[in-house]
């Protein structure tokens, strides 16, 4: 049972009846989808709340078809000159509370500006000023050290009064619209029903979190070998390169997929029979819709951010200077954390995976 000292427990049970509530997490694909357990909690509890979400608009389809957003407060960004209008469109809702799940600065100014009377945050986040209570550290509500990023979500809504319980799998809605055209993309490229295939996500956000390009081409030689999986590569807009990279590694076209939009890509990945590549946004789709999945950590924590939900394999070798912030390599020339990992460890993975029993290696 979660605790923690001068817990507000009564600010949401005493919420009035359709009570709005404001949500702020502006990016990315995966942090919103590890904020969906959260969402689908305070709905369960209490259905009457009138939840909004704000968000960058480019990452806004990762939540569309949830029923537990009632609204997505889109913003553009970069566009500063949208930011008053934003800022006027959330004080017109008179929200009861704003949840600040983002961190940074902007987020904290946009939390303080939300006219909000109760405005809560994370422990750990700054920007005391933008707030009118603050829990203590998330593993002091949970009463244990270890927390999924799942968990460290939920920490500030227990703190508030959210009855503590099971949590929820990440919620994630694909898209009729965009299956459909999944559905004529493989089939130009020879993939029709029935056919087993495996998704590979070569690229990430940082390098550091990115393995050798050759070595996925060695991976996709071993899923079609082996396992008899055609290996489908895809990337977002503007990582094409790092797909010829893995071509040319090959020494053959791939199957891939470049550029796809983002319920595209959740239709790709649904029809997978695994998925394997980085610590990334896909892997979160990838659990999201129970597909099974084997990840590559480097330089960020797998305890914190493995997939939740799914079945699942982390391969991670462990480095004294990991985790980091993953922008450059901090104790060697190149981040070896990610380049350690051998083919063989990645292959055994895959087989624990397809074979039902989701150990981490």
């Amino acid at each position: 049972m979660p605790a923690g000292g001068n817990s507000p427990k009564f600010l949401l049970p005493d919420l009035p009846p359709q009570a709005r509530v404001l949500l702020i997490r502006l990016r990315s694909l995966g942090d919103l989808l590890l904020t969906t357990p959260a969402l689908r909690a305070l709905k369960q509890w209490r259905p009457d709340l009138r939840v909004s979400l704000v968000l960058y608009k480019e990452f806004a389809p990762i939540l569309h078809g949830n029923p537990d957003v009632e609204e997505l407060i889109e913003l553009e960004r970069g566009q500063w000159t949208a930011v008053l209008a934003l800022v006027r469109r959330i004080r017109r809702r008179r929200f009861h509370v704003c949840f600040n799940l983002h961190g940074n600065t902007f987020s904290a100014w946009l939390t303080r500006a939300s006219g909000a009377p109760h405005r809560l945050a994370a422990g750990r986040f700054r920007h005391r000023w933008a707030y009118t209570a603050m829990p203590p550290a998330s593993k002091v509500i949970f009463g244990r050290e270890q927390l999924h990023s799942v968990e460290d979500r939920l920490a500030v809504f227990y703190w508030a009064g959210l009855p503590p319980g099971e949590i929820p799998r990440l919620q994630l809605f694909p898209q009729s619209e965009a299956r459909q055209t999944m559905r004529e993309r493989l089939s130009a490229a020879g993939i029709g029903p029935g056919v087993r295939y495996a998704v590979l996500q070569a690229s990430a956000k940082f390098f550091t979190k990115e393995w050798p390009f050759e070595r996925y081409a060695g991976i996709a030689n071993y899923l079609e070998r082996e396992h008899k999986l055609i290996p489908i590569f895809d990337c977002m807009p503007g990582e094409g390169a790092k797909l010829d990279a893995v071509a040319d590694a090959a020494g053959k076209p791939l199957v891939r997929f470049d550029p796809l939009t983002i319920p595209e890509l959740v239709a790709l990945i649904e029809g997978a029979t695994i998925f394997v590549g980085n610590d990334s946004g896909p892997a979160h789709i990838a659990a999201a819709l129970g597909r099974p999945c084997v990840v590559l950590f480097g330089p960020t924590d797998s305890t914190v951010w493995r997939p939740w939900g799914a079945p699942y394999a982390v391969v991670q070798n462990e480095y004294a200077c990991s985790p980091c912030r993953c922008d450059r390599c901090y104790a060697f020339e190149q981040p070896e954390c990610i380049l350690s990992i051998s083919v063989g460890q990645v292959r055994s993975a895959i087989e624990r995976v397809l074979s039902a029993v989701p150990t981490a290696v």
